[in-house]
């Protein structure tokens, strides 16, 4: 695959993220990529206009990060996320736990909307929604928007921070699936699991690598390396627990367009490895444009 810019975790408007599916495979081929993963929150919704949209010479690897929890750890309840790459997006047990995801998503921003209004906040539930595609998987971020947008803080960084995080006022909790239901799931599909910045501190806590061990030996196929909330200290500790256990190593922007301020492309996912995930999937095929 010689010298390639490849970043296999990505959000577009489906989810969280601000470019469309179509404008985003527009931005990774004008950043240079080489192949990119849309990887949207709990839905794969935008893979078919991704595909529709694809330019000359990008590869497109279709894929989800799904809502999981982890319950190994002191403390217990820890969220993971998972993503999940190749799978079959119509197999019966990916479309049934994707659709509870988006509801619970959608139930628990309702929620914590109509807390905020109840408080004075000028946030409108209806409104919110209405400017939401209809079975969206709808989160936190789309309140940050829009408190910004009231003119209460910034950013969407700042929302979470004074507004939406754990531990702060308006912020609920949701049902994920145990991610080794999730990793389970996936390989049924026909698909490959890929533990998204398993050491990111910084957005709360995080599970242990005895647990990373654990779900090696369940079945998880690789762990995000490269990440921009990963340290390089973290990146070498878990670039080490890969080759111990011979998982995959990825590299990825988590690009959300404007709502976060990473450029596509940031970091990236070694040619070898996204060959070792390619070889490991049966569930659906990468799209060449």
């Amino acid at each position: 695959m010689g010298s390639m810019r490849i970043d296999l975790h990505t959000h577009s408007t489906v989810s969280d993220g601000t470019d469309t599916p179509a404008e985003l495979v527009a931005v990774a081929a004008k950043a240079g990529l080489d192949v990119v993963a849309l990887t949207d929150h709990d839905t794969t919704a935008g893979w078919a206009e991704a595909t529709a949209a694809l330019p000359p010479g990008l590869t497109l690897v279709p894929g989800a990060e799904l809502s999981c929890v982890s319950e190994h750890d002191p403390g217990r309840g820890i969220s993971v996320h998972l993503l999940g790459y190749l799978f079959d997006p119509l197999a019966e047990v990916v479309v049934t736990e994707q659709r509870r995801l988006r509801i619970e998503r959608r139930t628990r921003l309702r929620a914590m909307a109509e807390r905020m209004a109840e408080d004075g906040l000028p946030i409108d539930a209806d409104e919110l929604f209405g400017l939401l595609p209809e079975d969206s998987p709808a989160g936190r971020p789309h309140l940050a928007q829009a408190l910004v947008r009231a003119g209460l803080v910034r950013t969407v960084d700042e929302a979470f921070a004074s507004y939406l995080g754990p531990g702060r006022g308006y912020y609920l909790p949701r049902r994920d699936t145990p991610v080794e239901d999730a990793i389970d799931m996936i390989a049924a599909a026909g698909g490959v699991t890929v533990f998204a910045h398993p050491l990111a501190r910084s957005r709360g806590r995080v599970v242990s690598i005895e647990t990373i061990v654990k779900l090696a030996e369940h079945g998880l196929t690789g762990i995000e390396v490269d990440h921009p909330n990963h340290d390089e200290e973290d990146r070498e500790i878990l670039r080490d627990l890969a080759r111990q256990y011979g998982l995959v190593q990825t590299g990825s922007s988590d690009y959300h367009g404007t709502n976060k301020t990473i450029p596509i492309g940031a970091e990236n996912t070694a040619p070898e490895q996204l060959e070792a995930l390619l070889d490991k999937a049966s569930g659906a095929q990468v799209v060449v444009g």
